[in-house]
C-alpha cells in the first residue's frame, strides 16, 4: 500500500496498534479497487485474450500457436507494472480451465463437476436450513437447468415462515428430478459477434422460464437458461401479461446478450400485436417501454429439437396441438348522458385473454354502440391475425340482425351491418351468439369504464383507445395514400414496419431494427413512443418548416426561443430527430428574435492592457462636463494622466475647441514633462482636428483612438474622471458654483495618495519624494519635527533622485502584475465572437426615447466592410448609414 494510506487502516488490539502494510481483501473497497487496477493494467487485453474477474484471470486463444504471444503480452504488461504471480496457482497450456466456478472448454461453458457431485450426494433435507443450502446450491447451478423454478416450487414452499418442515413424496421427487438434471447437464455455448439469437418461453401457473439458444448447422445450442418462480401480484396476472413479464426477466437477466446481438422471441402468442398497440395501459405499455431500447423481433414458435432442451420442451405450456388462432370475443356497447364506450374482451384456448376499453367521441344510440363494440371486436380480432372466432353480445338485436333473422329499420344500422358483414367474411370461420348480460359481465364493465369519467387505475393492463368518429364514416372515406419519400429520416422505418424491408448492409439494417422498437403504425401513419405522450406524429422535412414558424410567430406565438420552441413542438405531438437543431436554427433566422434579443454579456475579446514603457511617455486625454457654469463662462474640464506615474493635470475651459485644447497641450504637458510618445483621445472633433493632428504629427506623438462607444479603451483617463467627479461632489455638498475653486485641491489629493496599482503616490514617482500635506503643520510629522539641516536635507533629496529608477522599475512591476491578475480573471470570461469580411451583423440600438421599453436591443443589419485587430470593426455600412465601430452580435 502507498505509505500516506497505510495509516489509514489503523487498528487497534490488546497488544498495540497496527495498520496493514498491503492491501487487505478484508476492506470494504479492496474488491473495488482491485479490479480497477485490473482493468487499467491490462486495458488492451480485457475482451480479446484476456478475461479478469477480481484476482482470477484467464489467458485463452483459439489457435495454439497463439497461445505463446498472448502469453507474453499479458506478462509484459505485469512486469511493465511491477505485477507478480503465483506459480502454484497458475496452470498453463491446458485446453480446458475453470473460471469464475465453470468450466471453459473449447466446447463451451460447463458446469463444474464438483458442485454438480455435491448436489448429487446431498442427502435428504431434514429441516430448513438443509433446504436453504440446497436452494444455494440450485442457485449457483440454475443456468443449466431448464425451468428450474418450476421444478424447485416444492422446495420454496418448505422456505416460508408459516410453513412447517415436511418432506413430501413431491419434495423428494422434485430433489431427484433436480439430481437428474445435474447428472448431465448442458454444454453452454458462447455466441458469435452478429450472430442472430433465439428466444423460447415456457410460462406455468406460479413460475417463468425462458431459454437463449443459438442456431448452428450441427443444430440448436443452448446460450443460457433463466428461470424464477413468481410472487404476489405476479400469480394473478393475466396468461399474455406472464408471457411479457418472462420476455422482461430474460432482457434484465441477459441484458448484455440482448445489447449486443438481435433477438427472436418464438412464440404462438400475440405478444408482439399486443406490445405494438398504442395505446396499451398498464404494465404491457411498461414492457413495452422497456424493451424498446432491444432489437427484438417476434415469429412463430419452431420446434425444439435439440435433445438437450427436451426437459424445457415438456414444460412449455401452450400446447402444440391446440387449435391456433381460435378466439372467443365477448362484446357488449354502453351509452348514457355522460357519453357513450364499449368493452371487448378476446380470449383464446391457451388462456391469453385481452381487454380493451374504447371510448367513443360522438354521441350514440345504445344500438349504435352495440354496432361499434361488434366492429371493434372483428377489427382487434383481426388485427390479432385470428382466423376463427366465436363472438358473444347480450344485444338480442344485434346478434338477431346479424344472424338475418330481424329486419334493420332503424336509421344508420344499415350501414352497420353491411360494414360488419364485409368483415366477417374476411375470416375462414365464424358464429355469433346472444348471450344473457349476467354471462357478460366483463365486457360490460369495460364499456362502461369507457363511457364514464372515472380515475384510471395503474396497474390494469387492459387496451384504452378512443374512437373519434363511427366506424361507417372511416368506411365511407377516401382511401388516403400516406406517401413517404424514399430520402426522408422515416423511409427506413416504415418500410421496414410495413414492409419488412431491410438494406442489405447488416450493419444498417441491425440500426434500423433496433431503431424501429420505438416506432408504431397507426392507420398506415408512422408515429413515435413517447413518454411525455403516448404517441409522438413523425413529420418529413417538407413539413418542418411550417411547424415551427407557426408555433414561433403563429397567431398563438410569442417568438420564443429554440429549446422551448422544440419542447412545444414535441408537446403538440410531432417529432423528427432533429428537432432542436432545427428550432434553434429557425430561431437565429427570425429578424425580430435577433434585434430583440438578449445583450451579450460575456467579453469577446481578451483584455489588451495598455502600459506605459517610461514616466509621461503615455498620456490619456479626456473631456468633462458640463459642469454648472462660472466665472468667465467656464463650465469645462479637460483632464490628461500620465499612465505610467498617474499625474494629473486638468484645468477649467469656457470653450472646448481644438485651440484650447493645443494650448492646454502645450502649456501643461509638453512645457512641463516633455514630448509624448502617445496620445490616447477619444473621436471628439476636437481631437479629430487636423490642426491638432498635425502639430502631434510634426512633434512625433502618435494619437491612438477610442473605439466609438466604447470609452472603456481610455480606461485611465476614465478612472480619474470619476476619481475628480467624486472628490468634487463630497467637497462642494450644496454650493455646486465654486468647483473650479475645489479642483485644486481635489488633484492636490490625488496626487499625495498612494494608487492602488503602483503602491506609490503620483508626487514621489514624478519628484522622487512625498510631498508634505497640511496635516503634517497642524500636528507636526517626524520630518517636521526632527527637521534635517538644510545641506543634509538637499543632500538626501539628490540621492532620492538617484534611486527615483528603482522605485518606477518597482511600481512598474506592481502594476504590470496586477494588471495580469485583472485580464487573467476577466479571460476567463471571454466567449469568442469573431466576423468576417462580409458578414451581416447587428450592433448596439441607439434606442429611441419615444419607444420607451419596447425599443429594440440591437439594429441593423449591417455589413462587416474591414476589421483591425483586438475584435475592432471598422466601415460597417448599409444602404442607411455607415459606422466607425458597434457592438455587434451575428
Amino acid at each position: 500500500m502507498a505509505e500516506i494510506d497505510k495509516k489509514k487502516t489503523a487498528f487497534i488490539t490488546e497488544t498495540g496498534n497496527y495498520y496493514y502494510n498491503v492491501m487487505s481483501f478484508g476492506l470494504k473497497n479492496a474488491g473495488a479497487t482491485y479490479q480497477r487496477m485490473m482493468n487499467k493494467v491490462f486495458y488492451n487485453e480485457i475482451g480479446d485474450m484476456l478475461e479478469v474477474y477480481m484476482d482470477d484471470m484467464i489467458v485463452k486463444s483459439e489457435e495454439e500457436i497463439d497461445h505463446t504471444l498472448h502469453l507474453k503480452r499479458v506478462f509484459d504488461q505485469a512486469r511493465k507494472f511491477n505485477m507478480r504471480f503465483n506459480p502454484e496457482k497458475c496452470t498453463f497450456g491446458v485446453k480446458a480451465g475453470k473460471f469464475l466456478g465453470f468450466y471453459l472448454t473449447e466446447r463451451g461453458i460447463e458446469a463444474n463437476p464438483d458442485k454438480c457431485r455435491a448436489f448429487f450426494d446431498y442427502p435428504t433435507p431434514k429441516s430448513k436450513k438443509f433446504i436453504q443450502t440446497l436452494n444455494d446450491m440450485l442457485t449457483s447451478m440454475a443456468r443449466f437447468v431448464a425451468t428450474s423454478a418450476q421444478h424447485a416450487l416444492a422446495l420454496f414452499k418448505l422456505l416460508r415462515k408459516e410453513t412447517t418442515f415436511e418432506w413430501t413424496e413431491e419434495c423428494e421427487g422434485t430433489l431427484q428430478h433436480l439430481k437428474r438434471a445435474l447428472s448431465e447437464p448442458p454444454v453452454l455455448t458462447r455466441p458469435v459477434e452478429g450472430e442472430k439469437l433465439y428466444l423460447y418461453l415456457a410460462v406455468a401457473s406460479e413460475a417463468i422460464s425462458v431459454v437463449l439458444i443459438r442456431e448452428t448447422e450441427q443444430g440448436q445450442k443452448p446460450v443460457y437458461f433463466v428461470s424464477r418462480a413468481l410472487q404476489g401480484p405476479e400469480l394473478r396476472y393475466l396468461q399474455i401479461e406472464k408471457i411479457a413479464l418472462a420476455v422482461i426477466m430474460a432482457a434484465r437477466k441477459l441484458r448484455y446478450y440482448f445489447l449486443a446481438h438481435s433477438i427472436v422471441v418464438r412464440t404462438d402468442q400475440p405478444v408482439k400485436q399486443l406490445l405494438a398497440r398504442p395505446n396499451m395501459v398498464g404494465r404491457m405499455l411498461k414492457c413495452s417501454l422497456e424493451l424498446a431500447e432491444f432489437d427484438i423481433s417476434f415469429e412463430s414458435r419452431k420446434a425444439l429439437k435439440a435433445e438437450v432442451l427436451a426437459d424445457f420442451v415438456a414444460e412449455m405450456t401452450t400446447s402444440t396441438t391446440s387449435e391456433k388462432n381460435k378466439w372467443t370475443i365477448f362484446v357488449d356497447g354502453s351509452s348514457n348522458s355522460q357519453g357513450s364506450g364499449v368493452g371487448i374482451i378476446l380470449e383464446n384456448g391457451d388462456g391469453v385473454l385481452i381487454e380493451v376499453s374504447l371510448g367513443l367521441s360522438f354521441p350514440t344510440t345504445n344500438n349504435q354502440a352495440e354496432y361499434e363494440a361488434f366492429l371493434a371486436g372483428l377489427r382487434f380480432a383481426e388485427d390479432m391475425g385470428v382466423e376463427e372466432i366465436k363472438i358473444f353480445t347480450n344485444s338480442q338485436l344485434v346478434a338477431s340482425q346479424v344472424s338475418g333473422e330481424y329486419q334493420t329499420k332503424e336509421e344508420r344500422l344499415p350501414e352497420y351491418l353491411n360494414l360488419i358483414k364485409t368483415k366477417l367474411a374476411k375470416f375462414k370461420k365464424t358464429e355469433v351468439k346472444h348471450v344473457p348480460r349476467e354471462h357478460n359481465a366483463r365486457a360490460d364493465v369495460l364499456s362502461k369504464l369507457a363511457s364514464t369519467r372515472r380515475k384510471k387505475a395503474g396497474n390494469q393492463s387492459l387496451i384504452q383507445e378512443r374512437l373519434t368518429k363511427p366506424s361507417i364514416e372511416k368506411a365511407v372515406e377516401v382511401m388516403h395514400i400516406y406517401a413517404i419519400d424514399d430520402q426522408s429520416w422515416m423511409a427506413p422505418v416504415y418500410n421496414f414496419l410495413k414492409l419488412n424491408t431491410l438494406p442489405a448492409d447488416a450493419k444498417e439494417a441491425t440500426k434500423i431494427r433496433k431503431r424501429a422498437c420505438s416506432y408504431v403504425l397507426l392507420d398506415d401513419k408512422l408515429y413515435r413512443r413517447g413518454f411525455s405522450i403516448p404517441l409522438l406524429k413523425c413529420v418529413e422535412e417538407t413539413h418542418v418548416e411550417f411547424i415551427l414558424q407557426e408555433i414561433h410567430e403563429g397567431i398563438n406565438g410569442q417568438h420564443i426561443g429554440g429549446r422551448s420552441l422544440a419542447r412545444k413542438a414535441l408537446r403538440a405531438g410531432y417529432y423528427w430527430p432533429t428537432m432542436q437543431n432545427d428550432a434553434k436554427d429557425h430561431v437565429l433566422k427570425c429578424d425580430k428574435c435577433q434585434i430583440h434579443g438578449d445583450m451579450h454579456i460575456a467579453p469577446a475579446n481578451e483584455l489588451k492592457m495598455l502600459i506605459s514603457p517610461w514616466p509621461f511617455s503615455w498620456w490619456g486625454m479626456d473631456i468633462l462636463g458640463p459642469f454648472p457654469t462660472v466665472a468667465r463662462q467656464v463650465k469645462y474640464l479637460i483632464v490628461v494622466v500620465d499612465y505610467f506615474t498617474k499625474w494629473i493635470e486638468a484645468e477649467p475651459l469656457a470653450k472646448i475647441d481644438a485651440s484650447h485644447i493645443l494650448r492646454f497641450f502645450k502649456r501643461n504637458v509638453l512645457a512641463r514633462f516633455g514630448i509624448p510618445q502617445v496620445v490616447v483621445t477619444d473621436n471628439g472633433t476636437q481631437f479629430t482636428n487636423k490642426k491638432f493632428q498635425e502639430f502631434l504629427a510634426t512633434i512625433g506623438t502618435t494619437q491612438h483612438f477610442t473605439s466609438v462607444e466604447h470609452p472603456q479603451t481610455n480606461g485611465q483617463a476614465e478612472a480619474v474622471n470619476c476619481v475628480i467627479l467624486r472628490g468634487l461632489r463630497r467637497r462642494m455638498g450644496a454650493s455646486k458654483g465654486n468647483w473650479t475653486e475645489e479642483l485644486h485641491n481635489v488633484l492636490w489629493s490625488y496626487r499625495t495618495t498612494p494608487h492602488s496599482t503602483t503602491g506609490e503616490t503620483p508626487f514621489r514617482l514624478t519628484y522622487g519624494t512625498e510631498a508634505v500635506i497640511p496635516v503634517e503643520m497642524g500636528e507636526p510629522s517626524p520630518r517636521i519635527e526632527y527637521p534635517h539641516e538644510e545641506d543634509i536635507n538637499d543632500e538626501l533629496l539628490r540621492e532620492e533622485l538617484d534611486l527615483v529608477e528603482e522605485l518606477r522599475t518597482g511600481a512598474s512591476l506592481r502594476e504590470a502584475t496586477l494588471k495580469q491578475k485583472i485580464a487573467a480573471r476577466h479571460d476567463k470570461r471571454v466567449i469568442k465572437r469573431e466576423f468576417e469580411v462580409g458578414s451581416l451583423v447587428l450592433r448596439r440600438n441607439q434606442k429611441d426615447s419615444r419607444e420607451g421599453k419596447l425599443a429594440a436591443n440591437l439594429e441593423g443589419p449591417y455589413r462587416v466592410r474591414a476589421k483591425t485587430e483586438n475584435g475592432a470593426y471598422s466601415k460597417i455600412s448599409t444602404a442607411k448609414k455607415s459606422l466607425a465601430h458597434g457592438t455587434l452580435k451575428s
